[in-house]
């Protein structure tokens, strides 16, 4: 493997053994030609591999290239290592509120995080199996590990230990993923940082960690690694942290941040590291005051650059910028040919996104639709997404300015979480469920979740937005009691008491009073 493949698989233990093992064979070998193929895809991220899978399995002739480790970022460097980690590091928290539900941990209790991260490491490996090369090979897929690119109008080559192969394509879909990028600090580069691709190799915790970001990444990581124990230095440039929330959804989670000792500089301005004190020294206005904080390691949680360097794109007429390929709403590049799928793409950096993406590639690049007929689009996307802090943020569609910004009339109602029994019960009571409604209709244009598993309860808001239904639905649907997600049903009915008005009142008592006689 290159050095770059290399550095995303430390520390050298059975277990990333095991994972590269899985996602990039060192003995693998590259199948023979056998005439073209249906569609070749480059990149074995989400967005390829299920490109990929379904394709085989609805009976068309594949290639799946990838250069680095299957599974992308997703298995080997994002969802799963992070939430391996995040879930370690609440076991750590709720030992030290254990005392609060009447649990008394006895002095000398010891954390280990070497273990915690070996933890991740091990599940992460037996995840992999998911997403190996031979599970894709036995799918169907003729897997080629290579360096991919555009040699003509339906070829790729691909560069392979062994040689090169040249592919003959009918279609092809473009699946590379985007990568961390830093932006321009003064001193960051020679200082050294961390990304996502490489803190989930780290096995001793850094006492004192600077994390520039405080978008979903940062902040994150910024909880996790405060409640392992670092002393943690959260910059932001904007004010608060997650600045795509709602703020008042953001503030919830900076308290919690700021309880688990997150030391949070917002508003952060001419920002520079340094060498010092046998550290790195981040040097930030913030709030009009100068603040200089000396940390062993930085990690950056910002900025993504789309992998499109070496596909030979312009060969083949694919038009692209900084931002990544440029594709319409079928996902099709500006050759009709070619589609693209994923973070390469999509404003969207989202597994899930990329998986939805996939499935819009497959119906519109092997099913012909006369006229323009019948494609998917990526517009029709209903897309959720969640920040795993603890409480985790949850949102889907639009935010309530977003409907006042298309002149949309829109009625918002928020319900607390501490007027919900079993996040009281729980320990889990700062939060809220928002949904914004169309108004003189039911329809649902968004909705905003903040609890403990944000994540799994926007979900029913998410399927009632694609299916069409409205919060009648919702209304009408019986939840099971005692459960956090009891919440969007008490959020659903504050717009049904809404609309229940004095004068039908007045009418039911006129009809109740005629009933007595």
């Amino acid at each position: 493997m290159s050095q770059y493949e290399e550095s995303l698989v430390l520390p050298d233990d059975a277990h990333n053994q095991q994972l590269v093992a899985n996602v990039h064979p060192s003995d693998w070998v590259n199948p023979e030609l056998s005439g073209r193929y249906n569609i070749v895809v480059i990149g074995a991220g989400t967005a390829g591999l299920i490109t990929a899978v379904i394709a085989a399995g609805l009976g068309a002739k594949v290639a799946l290239i990838e250069k680095h480790l299957m599974g992308g970022d997703c298995l080997n460097v994002g969802c799963v290592p992070s939430k391996g980690v995040i879930r370690a590091a609440r076991a750590w928290a709720d030992l030290r509120r254990a005392e609060e539900f009447g649990v008394h941990i006895p002095a000398g209790v010891t954390y280990d995080f070497g273990a915690a991260m070996s933890r991740m490491r091990k599940l992460r490996a037996k995840i992999s199996r998911n997403d190996s090369a031979q599970r894709y090979r036995n799918l169907g897929v003729d897997v080629f590990i290579g360096t991919a690119r555009f040699a003509g109008a339906d070829t790729v080559v691909v560069e392979g230990p062994a040689g090169n192969r040249t592919l003959d394509f009918t279609k092809a879909a473009i699946c590379t993923g985007a990568r961390a990028a830093a932006p321009p600090i003064p001193g960051l580069t020679e200082a050294g940082y961390l990304t996502n691709e490489t803190v989930f190799s780290l096995t001793e915790l850094p006492p004192r960690l600077g994390v520039i970001g405080a978008g979903p990444v940062g902040c994150e990581l910024a909880q996790a690694f405060a409640r392992f124990g670092s002393r943690v230095c959260l910059i932001e440039a904007q004010h608060g942290i997650l600045p795509k929330e709602d703020r008042d959804a953001a503030q919830i989670v900076e308290r919690q941040l700021v309880k688990d000792g997150v030391h949070l500089l917002c508003c952060g301005q001419d920002l520079t590291i340094s060498r010092a004190d046998g550290g790195k020294r981040l040097t930030v206005d913030s709030h009009g005051l100068r603040h200089e904080v000396t940390v062993d390691e930085i990690l950056v949680g910002v900025g993504r650059t789309p992998n499109v360097e070496g596909l030979g794109l312009d060969a083949v007429g694919v038009e692209f910028d900084k931002a990544g390929i440029k594709v319409n709403g079928r996902l099709q590049t500006s050759n009709p040919r070619i589609f693209a799928a994923g973070d390469v793409c999509s404003r969207y950096k989202f597994t899930h996104a990329a998986d939805a993406m996939a499935q819009i590639v497959i119906q519109n690049a092997l099913f012909p639709h006369p006229f323009g007929l019948g494609y998917a689009t990526v517009d029709s996307l209903i897309m959720p997404w969640c920040t795993f802090t603890e409480p985790e943020v949850a949102h889907v569609g639009m935010y309530e300015q977003d409907a006042k910004d298309k002149g949309i009339e829109v009625e918002t109602y928020t319900f607390k979480l501490d007027e919900v029994d079993r996040a009281i019960l729980d320990g889990e009571d700062e939060g809220f469920a928002r949904v914004h409604i169309q108004k003189g209709s039911d329809t649902i244009l968004g909705a905003t979740i903040v609890a403990a598993h944000a994540g799994e309860m926007i979900g029913e808001f998410s399927v009632l937005m694609k299916a069409g239904v409205g919060a009648k639905a919702i209304a009408g649907t019986i939840h099971p009691y005692p459960t956090q997600a009891e919440v969007n049903k008490k959020v659903v009915n504050l717009w049904r008491k809404a609309h229940f008005t004095q004068a039908t009142r007045n009418r039911l008592m006129k009809l109740f009073a005629w009933m007595r006689r």
